[in-house]
């Protein structure tokens, strides 16, 4: 079996699109979405492409997606307005179906073993690591899985790391990478690819300020067109993570 991990899309439905194709190409059997399928641009375009999809789908919830259908409070001030559009976007069933998401999940593959998906981390959907924190923080997370293999994003920059007895492995981000544009995600089975899928990011960007999004305009210059780089990002989160 041959699986494809898709995590942070982001309503970025060029991206996802651009994705699918690839995945098709690579003779994907199997897809996990990693979490964060919203907020963005096009949320219920996204969703509806990935509900559509002819192959076996299964999903876990990102911090972004249970923010937009359960609100706490916890987003800074500056992106309500645009998680509040996103909720409206949304119909009861689709509400209804994110709220149904696991925060982990477990799945065998071929060449590999048993793979634990989470988002962050296993213990929530938050929590802040990159390549370069430290492992002592990180062993009581990952220690103790009993896997090989742990797949995650959410800090939307691809690292392969191993921590204690436990390959890590951020998936990286579809829709809003930090870093190169392009799209980003994983290939497992029967080895483990990182892979980045180029796509005509000035097309994109013009879909995306076609729609009413409140920030649509920050997100086709920002997220798609030039992205924040990786530097740039580890050192915003050197505050934030783990320690």
């Amino acid at each position: 079996m041959r699986v494809a991990a898709l995590y942070d899309i982001h309503g970025n439905l060029p991206a996802l699109e651009a994705v699918l194709r690839d995945v098709r190409d690579a003779g994907v059997d199997h897809i996990v979405i990693g979490g964060d399928v919203l907020p963005g641009p096009m949320p219920r375009e996204s969703l509806a492409c990935l509900q559509a999809l002819d192959l076996p789908v299964q999903y876990i919830q990102g911090n972004g997606d249970r923010e937009v259908i359960a609100p706490t409070g916890a987003v800074p001030e500056m992106y309500r307005e645009s998680m509040r559009w996103n909720a409206e976007q949304l119909r009861p069933e689709d509400a209804r179906m994110l709220g149904t998401w696991p925060l982990t999940l477990r799945l065998a593959i071929d060449g590999i073993g048993e793979v634990l998906f989470c988002h962050a981390t296993p213990r929530n959907d938050t929590e802040i690591f990159t390549r370069q924190t430290p492992d002592e923080p990180l062993l009581p997370i990952f220690g103790a899985l009993g896997v090989p293999l742990a797949v995650c994003g959410h800090t939307h920059m691809q690292f392969d790391r191993t921590i204690g007895a436990v390959r890590v492995v951020n998936a990286g981000s579809v829709g809003m990478p930090f870093g190169e544009p392009g799209a980003y995600w994983l290939l497992l089975g029967p080895g483990v690819e990182l892979r980045r899928t180029s796509y005509d990011l000035a097309a994109a960007a013009e879909r995306i300020r076609a729609t009413a999004y409140p920030k649509a305009d920050e997100f086709a210059e920002r997220n798609v067109l030039q992205p924040p780089s990786e530097q740039e990002i580890l050192a915003a989160f050197s505050a934030a993570e783990l320690r």
